[in-house]
C-alpha cells in the first residue's frame, strides 16, 4: 500500500471522503440521469440477485421506474453478466464489451481457484470453444450446459465445465433472468450472439481507473484492486501526472480525478435505503469511509451476504429488508443504535415510497421498526 512521506498534502477526513464517494455515487440528491446513463456512470451495479439493482436506481434517481431498467435488458442495451471480481453485474453492452478483455484474468484466475483440479487434463480453449458452439445453437441453463459438455470430457465434473466455459466466454444472462422478481435459473448466450459483433475498443487500466475513480473516488491503488479484482494499479497510477492525490487519515495515498465532486464534510446527506450487494459496500478495501468497524459484521454476513443498509447522515446506520405477498409487502428496518425523531420520519417516508414503487398491487404497505437480524 502506498503511504504519504515527506511532504504530503493535507489530509481528507473521513467524513469529507464520506460526502465524496456519495457524491459520485449519486446518493448526496436524487440525480436526473437514465437509468442506462447511470449504470455507465457507477461503471456497473452488482447483481448476484435480480432485484438489487433495481432498489440501487430507484434510491439514486429522479422517476425512475422499474420497468425501464426491464426494458433496457430485454433491448440488450444492458447485460448482465461475471465482470469486475468474477461477480454478477449489469452493465452498459458498451462497458461490457470494452472491460472484459481487461477484466479477463481474474476470471481466469477464479475458475482455477475454485475448480483447477476437477479441470485437471482439460484443454481449457476446447472446452470453451465447444461450450460457445453450443451457446450459439441455443440458450441453455448452467447446468444444461455442463451436461451437454459432460458428453464430451466424461471424466470431468459437469458444473466444473459449465464454469470454466462462464469465465473463459463472455457469457450473458438471458432475460427474463436478471429482471425483478426472476428466480428461475438464468439461460446463457455468448456476448457475439446476444449482442452481435461490434467494434469497442478494449478498455486500458487508465481507462478503468478514470472510471473506477469517477463512480467511488477519491481512492487508493488498493481500493481500485478490490473493486475489479485486477492487481499492479499502483505502478499504473504513478504515470498518470493529471490525477491528483490527497491522503487518509492514516497516511495512504489517495487519488482522484482532479475536476470530480468533493463536497465539504458538512455537506448534508439525506437518508437512503441501499440494497443488498451495494457495490458502495464493497468497492474499497478501506470501508470506513461508509461503515463503522463496530458494524461490520452485522452486515457482511459469514455466507457472503451483503446485507440492505440504512444510510444516515451517509453512514450506515441499520439493516432493512423487504417482504412482499400479494396482498401486504412491508420495509422491516433496524438500527444499530438510536435515531433523531426526524430521521426516522424520513426514513418511513423513503421506505413507504419504495413499496409504492416495488409493490404497487400490494392492498397493503407497512413501514416496521424493530429488531429481526439474528
Amino acid at each position: 500500500m502506498i503511504r504519504l512521506s515527506g511532504s504530503a498534502p493535507a489530509p481528507l477526513g473521513r467524513r469529507a471522503l464520506n460526502r465524496a464517494t456519495l457524491a459520485r455515487q449519486l446518493l448526496l440528491r436524487r440525480d436526473e440521469r437514465s437509468a442506462w446513463q447511470a449504470i455507465e456512470h457507477l461503471a456497473g451495479l452488482q447483481a448476484q440477485a435480480p432485484n438489487p439493482p433495481y432498489i440501487a436506481l430507484w434510491t439514486r434517481l429522479q422517476d425512475f421506474r422499474f420497468e425501464t431498467l426491464t426494458r433496457h435488458m430485454r433491448e440488450r442495451e444492458v447485460v448482465r453478466c461475471a465482470a469486475m471480481r468474477s461477480t454478477l453485474h449489469l452493465l452498459s453492452a458498451v462497458d461490457l464489451l470494452a472491460f472484459r478483455p481487461l477484466l479477463q484474468p481474474v476470471h481466469v484466475r477464479g475458475v482455477q481457484a475454485a475448480y483447477g483440479r476437477k479441470l485437471a487434463g482439460v484443454d481449457l480453449a476446447s472446452l470453451a470453444r465447444a461450450g460457445c458452439d453450443l451457446l450459439d445453437e441455443q440458450t441453455l441453463t448452467g447446468a444444461e450446459l455442463g451436461r451437454r459438455l459432460a458428453e464430451r470430457w466424461s471424466d470431468s465434473d459437469p458444473q466444473a465445465l459449465a464454469q470454466a466455459v462462464r469465465c473463459h466466454a463472455t457469457l450473458i444472462h438471458v432475460p427474463p433472468a436478471g429482471t425483478w422478481d426472476s428466480h428461475r435459473p438464468a439461460t446463457l448466450a455468448t456476448a457475439e450472439r446476444w449482442l452481435g459483433s461490434q467494434a469497442i475498443e478494449a478498455a486500458t487500466p487508465e481507462t478503468l481507473i478514470r472510471r473506477y475513480l469517477a463512480a467511488f473516488g477519491p481512492a487508493s491503488a488498493k481500493d481500485i484492486s478490490v473493486w475489479s479484482g485486477l492487481t499492479g494499479f499502483a505502478s499504473v497510477v504513478k504515470r498518470m501526472p493529471d490525477l491528483i492525490t490527497f491522503s487518509d487519515e492514516d497516511g495512504v495515498v489517495l487519488f482522484d480525478l482532479p475536476d470530480a465532486p468533493r463536497p465539504g464534510p458538512d455537506e448534508p446527506a439525506p437518508v437512503r435505503l441501499l440494497p443488498e450487494y451495494d457495490n458502495l459496500l464493497l468497492a474499497h478495501a478501506d470501508r470506513r469511509r461508509v461503515i463503522a468497524d463496530a458494524y461490520r459484521a452485522r452486515v457482511y454476513t459469514n455466507n457472503g451476504i451483503i446485507r440492505a443498509c440504512v444510510l444516515i447522515d451517509g453512514f450506515v446506520a441499520g439493516i432493512w429488508k423487504l417482504i412482499a405477498t400479494d396482498d401486504v409487502a412491508q420495509v422491516r428496518i433496524e438500527l444499530f443504535e438510536g435515531a433523531r425523531k426526524q430521521d426516522r420520519l424520513d426514513l418511513e417516508a423513503e421506505a413507504m415510497s419504495l413499496l409504492m414503487a416495488a409493490a404497487p398491487s400490494a392492498q397493503t404497505h407497512a413501514v416496521v421498526f424493530g429488531t429481526w437480524s439474528s
